[in-house]
């Protein structure tokens, strides 16, 4: 039987920070989620949130095998698309720009909004598209479950990018179209 090929996950939280989601990350029942689930990397974008003391960076990032499973952290990139694109799994905060980005690379994608912002855009993005298929909206306590079902359950295609759809609607809306 042919050994597995190596499955990476990546978690981003953006910009902003998620203390809440990458403490649960960082949890030997999260990290053991993941490794029952075949993952062999894990890559963490942090961002500006808190890291438990026991993960302190030094230089631009920390890597540690934890069970079969090599866990690099680190706080910003200019660009997140290698590392989405290196990915079989991402985990991402609400945010539209990693959203779309996901869902455009073919990669599964689970949804994770902070609920500590000011409004709830992130809750009802990831809802919306949660019931279309495209990705699984989780919570930060549902998070291992949510790793455990990303790999049974398929994910709905995301549409392809349209460049001509904003155009139409726009003429369609102001009557240039027959």
């Amino acid at each position: 039987m042919a050994p597995s090929s190596p499955k990476r996950a990546l978690v981003t939280v953006g910009s902003t920070k998620f203390d809440a989601l990458i403490q649960q990350v960082l949890t030997d029942v999260v990290l053991q989620t993941f490794c029952d689930n075949g993952f062999t990397d894990l890559v963490i974008q942090a961002g500006n949130s808190v890291l438990p003391t026991s993960w302190t960076l030094v230089g631009e990032e920390i890597r540690r095998e934890i069970a079969g499973l090599t866990v690099t952290v680190w706080r910003f990139k200019a660009s997140l698309i290698e590392d989405i694109e290196r990915a079989d799994l991402v985990v991402s905060h609400a945010g539209s720009g990693t959203i779309l980005d996901t869902l455009r690379s073919g990669k599964r994608l689970i949804v994770v909004p902070n609920n500590t912002l000011l409004d709830n855009h992130q809750t009802e993005l990831a809802k919306a598209l949660h019931e279309r298929g495209h990705l699984i909206a989780a919570t930060v306590e549902s998070l291992g479950e949510a790793i455990a079902s990303s790999t049974t359950q398929p994910a709905v295609p995301f549409p392809p990018l349209d460049p001509t759809a904003f155009g139409r609607i726009v003429d369609e809306e102001m009557g240039f179209t027959e």
